[in-house]
């Protein structure tokens, strides 16, 4: 287990790790601060796990840890592919959308020189997924991600929304851009605009 964390911690540089392409569409702001912003992702090839453990941290531990397997070297390339930022945990709210479900799908993205031929994964749990493009509405925060961090931020960013009812109401995106050992890390909601 200690190899995938050590491979992170030595490609950990900033200018090594590779952001996910997106364009801008809009910036709603208040008083100099970034209330949240719209985004166009485009269509993109995923390194996805299902995880259903009994907490979310053990989940996104587990799935985070499975993915890292992959990216160092447990491919069928047999080399390191490279980090990108942000990984992702799609997570679902129940019908009466006040707690997160057990179910969440951890995603790694592909670095763009791997989209066209992704190396296929040792592990029969990692799936590799074509995303179709997708515009989110998206909102920064700082911290742990639990139950509760996530259920606050998503009711912030539906607050904020002027029309939330054009997003999907019961799956969201957790957004992880700094190790998720971090003790500040930086975090966004994503709310996935109904296609």
């Amino acid at each position: 287990m200690a190899q995938p964390i050590q491979q992170l911690t030595r490609n950990n540089q900033q200018q090594e790790r590779e952001s996910i392409p997106f364009t801008l569409i809009h910036r709603k702001e208040k008083f100099g601060e970034v209330l949240y912003e719209k985004r166009q992702y485009g269509k993109a090839k995923w390194a996805c796990i299902k995880m259903q453990e009994q907490q979310y941290e053990q989940s996104i531990c587990l799935g985070f840890m499975k993915i890292m397997k992959y990216i160092c070297e447990q491919n069928s390339s047999g080399l390191y592919l490279g980090m990108t930022i942000p990984i992702v945990t799609i997570v679902h709210t129940n019908e009466s959308h006040a707690e997160i479900t057990r179910s969440v799908t951890v995603a790694y993205y592909l670095p763009e020189l791997l989209q066209d031929h992704p190396p296929q994964p040792y592990d029969p749990d990692i799936i590799i997924e074509e995303w179709p493009p997708t515009v989110v509405y998206t909102r920064s925060f700082r911290g742990v991600t639990n139950e509760d961090s996530i259920m606050r931020e998503i009711n912030l960013l539906a607050e904020l929304l002027e029309s939330p009812e054009l997003c999907l109401q019961n799956i969201f995106i957790v957004a992880g851009y700094t190790n998720p050992a971090a003790a500040n890390r930086h975090n966004e909601i994503w709310f996935l605009q109904r296609p």
